[in-house]
């Protein structure tokens, strides 16, 4: 399949750009957890990418461009998010009700490990090399090591919902393989953006409405409403605008990187707003997954390469 090539090594702006999106999608947890109290999960999903396509649709108004349009356009769009909303959402959510929440992180965090695999055989210029996968791995080992070893003791009780979520992670690394070629058609992220949740929302919405019946529900409180608000603006609409910048200049591989981030992210965001502790585990964990990005990336070895060679 002909893709546009991609930088293989990130740049530092592609690095602040995945760090600030590990952040807004870690805070999703915090979201999602006040949210959950009183709505049900379909409801939240459609409540987030309704509004999130809402903002993203007026911030474009506003700044005077214009959504594209053409079958074969929208047609992409409905397939992104398909892809990478509401097939994975589908998958965790129901994985997520047979297994504890700790063994599907774990299981959501071999996302980059899939990638990798998806994207040597998908495309041409993001090939599978034994640092990457290493890195991979190191960074998988991180992730077990903060969210809890004791999380994989329950590991094949359920087979099904096990599968479902390692469903989930094949969805996202196909969906990033997908959305490279909005670079080739030449839209910009923030019309992406826009098009993957405005289809994500066409799909969703009707699948809420049929199985929660959110009018039946009572009316949720403001602490509620204001989590859905900061779920839809920044752990999607501006996430997402983030992911689709980050996949055209950095790669599908470099980009599912985040997936190791999140839990970071999601146990820094608890330390600062929960007052929640850190517990060595997490130090050592963290440690890992950076040691598992370096390797992934390549320049520190390089740079190690080549001190050595001067010596």
């Amino acid at each position: 399949m002909s893709q546009p090539a991609v930088n293989r090594t990130m740049s530092a702006a592609d690095w602040a750009m995945l760090l600030a999106l590990s952040l807004l999608w870690g805070g999703s947890f915090f979201f999602v957890g006040l949210a959950v109290a009183e709505l049900p999960t379909l409801t939240i999903v459609a409540a987030r990418v309704v509004l999130a396509a809402l903002i993203l649709l007026v911030v474009i108004r506003l700044s005077g461009q214009q959504m594209p349009s053409g079958r074969r356009v929208w047609l992409a769009f409905f397939a992104m998010g398909f892809l990478n909303n509401v097939m994975p959402f589908s998958l965790i959510v129901w994985g997520q009700g047979h297994i504890a929440s700790g063994l599907a992180s774990i299981l959501n965090a071999t996302t980059p490990l899939a990638t990798v695999v998806v994207a040597h055989f998908l495309t041409d210029d993001e090939k599978m090399t034994g640092g990457r996968l290493a890195g991979v791995l190191i960074g998988l080992a991180g992730v077990v090591l903060m969210i809890g070893t004791d999380a994989l003791a329950n590991l094949g009780t359920d087979v099904l919902a096990e599968l479902a979520c390692l469903g989930a992670t094949l969805s996202y690394a196909f969906a990033g393989i997908f959305g490279r070629r909005f670079k080739r058609m030449g839209i910009p992220p923030l019309s992406t953006a826009a098009g993957q949740v405005t289809a994500s929302a066409l799909m969703l919405t009707p699948v809420a409405l049929v199985l929660d019946r959110p009018w039946t529900l009572a009316a949720p409180g403001g602490a509620t409403l204001a989590a859905l608000v900061g779920l839809a603006a920044l752990s999607t609409a501006a996430a997402y605008v983030l992911y689709f910048r980050i996949l055209a200049t950095a790669g599908t591989t470099n980009l599912l990187l985040v997936t190791f981030l999140i839990p970071v992210s999601a146990i820094l965001l608890g330390v600062l707003v929960l007052g929640e502790a850190l517990e060595p585990k997490h130090f050592v964990g963290m440690g890992l997954i950076g040691l598992g990005l370096a390797a992934i990336d390549g320049r520190p070895w390089r740079a190690l390469a080549a001190a050595a060679a001067r010596r």
